[in-house]
Formats: structure tokens, sequence, C-alpha cells
């Protein structure tokens, strides 16, 4: 069942996105049936879903085709991404506790970009990978999609905090790993991204920006900012959304975390669903959707709405 939204959240799906919502129903049947005649994609139908899809391609019946081709062609080509850490495993929990990704809660007034919060250097790089803070952030994007109309259509910010990285941190973004993130998390997932923002950012990160800059769109970089403090970042991000660790009113680090915890237990059976999807390449009948999967292939220019 598709949602109503708001009539504020309406008028910008409307204005921004080209929703109808009396065209939309029929747009989910299409897409419906369209993946119903993919021999070689095994996808979900979730009305919810199916609309995250299209207001990300701004309802472009032809770019959510490929773009779901694409979603479910990299769950099956660049597993190293996207079922690195399984989300019904306990060592996707694990990870998840250290808090390298939390979603941050809606802001209390307005309608904003949800907020992304990345802490880069949370973690063991001798145990695990950056690869796994994307494998995070895959899984509970599409929660906040299913849940979260405003972030669908309004978009999100992504805020990266690079306290404690280390030069083992940094060693692992190498290329290959880097272009497959980016089409992971920029090509391919329903979200429109309003820009990042950075924090604490070490010597030495800007090579790691110099390899991403290749990939990403001349508004994308536009939109990339580097903050020397708190304060400045809280001229783009609310402050009621960050947690008080970085000056905020919101709800704490671990409250966070412990919500995403108990949101992942929730959708178990749909996690269990999830890591049966994906596509078999033996009977596709055209070819990939593009050449991002190959470490050769040239990246399209990722939309950056």
């Amino acid at each position: 069942m598709i949602r109503e939204l708001t009539p504020e959240l309406a008028h910008i799906a409307k204005t921004e996105l080209n929703e109808d919502p009396k065209q939309t129903p029929e747009d989910v049947q299409h897409l419906k049936d369209w993946i119903a005649k993919q021999t070689h994609l095994k996808a979900r139908t979730d009305d919810q879903w199916l609309v995250a899809m299209l207001r990300g391609c701004k309802f472009s019946l032809e770019r959510v085709k490929a773009k779901l081709d694409l979603y479910y062609t990299l769950r099956t080509t660049s597993p190293e991404v996207t079922l690195r850490l399984k989300p019904t495993q306990s060592t996707f929990i694990n990870f998840l506790k250290l808090g390298t990704c939390i979603i941050l809660p809606k802001a209390t007034s307005g309608l904003h970009p949800r907020v992304i919060l990345i802490r880069a250097g949370r973690y063991d790089p001798e145990k695990n990978s950056v690869a796994d803070i994307m494998c995070i952030l895959y899984y509970m994007v599409q929660i906040l999609v299913m849940e979260d109309d405003s972030a669908s259509v309004i978009g999100t910010k992504i805020v990266v905090d690079y306290e404690g990285t280390t030069l083992n941190h940094l060693v692992q973004a190498n290329v290959t790993l880097l272009r497959k993130i980016v089409a992971v998390s920029q090509d391919s997932l329903p979200l429109r991204l309003k820009g990042s923002h950075h924090l604490n950012v070490p010597s030495g990160i800007e090579t790691i920006f110099k390899l991403v800059s290749a990939f990403i769109s001349e508004k994308a970089k536009q939109r990339l900012k580097i903050h020397k403090s708190t304060d400045e970042l809280f001229e783009h991000i609310p402050k009621d959304v960050m947690p008080p660790e970085y000056g905020g009113t919101g709800a704490t680090v671990a409250q966070n975390i412990e919500y995403w915890i108990a949101k992942m237990k929730e959708y178990k059976s749909w996690m269990e669903v999830e890591e049966k999807l994906g596509t078999d390449e033996s009977r596709r009948l055209g070819a990939l959707p593009s050449d991002e999967t190959s470490d050769k292939g040239s990246f399209r220019q990722l939309n950056i709405d």
C-alpha cells in the first residue's frame, strides 16, 4: 500500500520530483510487471520500496528500471560491499554497535534532509574494513525509505567524522573499492544526496577526496564541505539532530545505536528475504546495466539532486 503524503511533502514531491499521486499506483504496477518479465532479476516489489526508487529517479520509469537493475546487479557482482556483513548475522550487529554509521532522527521542527553520521575511525582496521560501513548503511537505508517519506522526498545529508582515523584506515580506501562504494551508495540506492560534510579531517585524506571526485558530478563536488568546527556544521545541519557528543541537542550516539539495533531486529524477516535477492547473470538476456562493476570500466557521472 502506498502511503499518502502530508500536503507539505506532497507539494515538494510534485514540484521537485514530478510525483503525481494519481499516477503513482500505475507507475508502481508498471514496475512490478517489468520486474516479473526480467528472467535474471530477483527484486523486491513492495509498494513503498518502488515508490522510493521512483522518487530517487524523479519518476522517470526508464531511469528507475536502470537503477533497479544496477541495485540488484551490484548485490551479485560486488558482494564485498553489499554482503560483506549479512544483516541477519551477529557480525553485522556487533559492527553496528561500534557506531561507525547511524542515521540520526528527524529534526523536531521543519522539513530537513535526514542526516547520516559516519564515524570513520571507530573500528579496528585489523578486524574490519571501510566497506563494512557501506554495508551497514546499505541495509539501514532500506528501513529508512520504507518508514520515512520525508527521507525519500527531501533527501539526505552525510556527516563524516574522521576522529580516530589512522593510516591503516586510509590505506583500505583503494581506488577499486572506492569506485564500488560510490556506485552502491550514490548510483543505486534510492537516495537524494543533498550534501556531504566532513569534520576532524586528517592530513592525507586529500588523496581520497581526489579519487572520489573522479566518480561524482560537479554538483556533488560543490556540496562537499570541510568544516573546522561543529559551529560551521550547524550552519547546514539542525542542532537538534546532532548528538550532544557533537554539540547538538539530539539523542546521544549510544541511544541512536540502540535504536538501530532494535530496528534491525524488527526487520529480521525483511532482511532474510533481502539476502536472497540479486541477479542470475546466466539468465540475463541483455547487457549489464552499465560497466560500473568492472575494475576497468568507467563510471557514469552520478546524479546528485
